[in-house]
């Protein structure tokens, strides 16, 4: 069979494939939005990341249609991660995601039909499949040097509140002061749970939901010695400068830990890119005398 008939064949059988995938999920995904609108109110609500949303209207409509749930879950959730909020980056990474998708797809054809060998067919899945998942690449690399962000900052911060604290502030008070004079994905996670608590959040929700956002150790056990200082009644002065030199404690073995690593990272460029450039220079010209001289 010629390559052009395999190709024949792939064009008409995905498209077919991910339509029917979509059809039988639609149902699905219509009952759990109505269970979810009929039993809102009736108990104590779980904010999870990933729950299905209306279609909406225009281009909402049409990315979720073309998006199936679990991508769009995914999606969401690195979205959180990385600090982005709003329905506007939402869809921008679903349309990243279908565009680069699609562009890498074409490009992948182009090759095929310029020459239609294994190699050309595996660069068109490798196109493709790279193009849509770059976006989730992207976010997730932007969530991860976030959470390393918080996590150095925490223990400053930290000790910032147990000077508040110990000053007479209230812990509310002393986090609203570290929020304000604090820079960087920290304050504005803090910031925004102040801003839950001031709406009438409860406390624990509000602390709750900053841990799910942010996603670091460190962060949630903090959150979990504060509520347990406040169910006992444990001086929250004592828990705050505990938690900072403890946290202070794991950053300097992080850090000690990374420089350790350091020459074993050294040594593959060393070796591969320094040692034969400095063999070329200080041997090649006693090679080259000796050619000459033996010639």
């Amino acid at each position: 069979m010629p390559a052009t008939m395999y190709l024949a064949v792939l064009l008409v059988m995905a498209p077919l494939a991910y339509l029917t995938a979509t059809g039988l999920s639609r149902s699905g995904r219509a009952l759990a939005i109505a269970r979810r609108n009929l039993t809102r109110g009736l108990f104590t609500p779980v904010i999870e990341v990933g729950t299905l949303e209306s279609r909406g209207s225009g281009s909402g409509s049409l990315l979720r249609v073309l998006t199936p749930d679990a991508a769009a879950a995914r999606i969401r959730r690195l979205l959180q991660l990385s600090g982005y909020s709003g329905t506007n980056s939402m869809m921008r990474a679903l349309w990243a995601k279908i565009v680069l998708g699609v562009t890498g797809l074409a490009l992948g054809l182009l090759v095929v039909l310029a020459a239609p060998n294994f190699f050309s067919f595996l660069l068109l899945a490798a196109a493709s499949g790279g193009g849509y998942f770059a976006p989730d690449l992207v976010l997730w690399g932007r969530g991860k040097e976030r959470q390393e962000a918080i996590q150095l900052a925490l223990p400053d911060t930290l000790d910032q509140m147990t000077v508040a604290v110990a000053a007479g502030l209230g812990f509310e008070a002393a986090l609203a002061r570290a929020a304000a004079n604090g820079k960087g994905p920290l304050a504005e996670e803090l910031t925004r749970t102040l801003q839950d608590v001031t709406v009438g959040r409860p406390r624990r929700e509000a602390y709750a939901a900053l841990v799910r956002r942010t996603d670091v150790t460190d962060l949630q056990r903090f959150v979990g010695a504060i509520n347990q200082a406040d169910s006992y009644g444990i001086a929250i002065a004592e828990v705050l400068r505990s938690q900072a030199e403890d946290l202070r404690d794991k950053r300097k073995q992080r850090a000690e830990a990374k420089a350790m690593e350091i020459p074993v990272k050294v040594v593959f460029p060393l070796m591969v890119c320094i040692l034969p450039a400095l063999l070329i220079v200080i041997l090649g010209p006693a090679v080259m005398n000796l050619m000459g001289v033996f010639g």
